[in-house]
């Protein structure tokens, strides 16, 4: 009789670590696959390549617009369905045009996410926040709406940019800023924050008490 096979714990390998990985590359494919559209010219092969990572994602889950298909809200699926509309509006017209746009409805839809998460409650950073302090107090939830409400500035200056760039410049231009530009200003955006609670808003916190922030 074979032995059994060790499990996930005692292999040393981290519970979920297998669709954690998958998680990062599907975020890594997306910029990928805008900067190298502009070399390909295959319009209709990257539209099925979007309607593709978008789908793995929703089954792999991991963000606000790529959670697993049973969380889904019937918002969330409406951003699904306008993302997958697009994709597949890709491929049937091989448009170069509705190609360029796709990086616009891509900010629209986490515009939607962020900003529908503001009107209900809590906010979308609150949820993230609350996924390793579930007891935030007072203080740090008013603080993490300010950072959703910073989000949806981000969405819509940088989906209104990618318009233009998708109207005026180039297709190596166009490529080389959504497919990298705007997720360097990703970063600097979340870097930034970082830096701002770990100076600021923390210490602040601690001089006046856990209900100020």
């Amino acid at each position: 009789m074979s032995e059994p096979r060790p499990d996930s714990s005692e292999s040393g390998m981290p519970p979920h670590c297998g669709r954690t990985v998958l998680q990062v590359l599907l975020k890594l494919a997306y910029p990928a696959l805008i900067l190298c559209a502009w070399h390909w010219d295959a319009p209709r092969l990257v539209g099925c390549m979007l309607l593709a990572i978008l789908w793995l994602q929703r089954w792999a889950g991991g963000g606000p617009v790529s959670m697993p298909l049973r969380q889904l809200s019937a918002l969330d699926w409406s951003v699904v369905m306008l993302l997958s509309c697009a994709s597949a509006a890709i491929v049937v017209t091989d448009s170069e045009l509705l190609l360029r746009f796709y990086p616009s409805l891509v900010n629209v839809g986490l515009l939607i996410a962020f900003g529908a998460t503001l009107a209900r409650g809590p906010s979308m950073i609150e949820k993230f926040a609350r996924l390793g302090s579930p007891d935030l107090p007072a203080g740090a939830v008013r603080y993490t709406r300010r950072v959703t409400q910073v989000w949806c500035g981000f969405f819509v200056l940088n989906g209104a940019f990618s318009a233009y760039t998708a109207l005026y410049w180039s297709r190596a231009s166009w490529s080389l800023y959504n497919g990298v530009i705007a997720y360097g200003l990703i970063g600097a955006l979340l870097a930034g924050e970082y830096v701002w609670r770990r100076l600021v808003v923390l210490p602040r916190a601690a001089r006046l008490g856990p209900e100020v922030a």
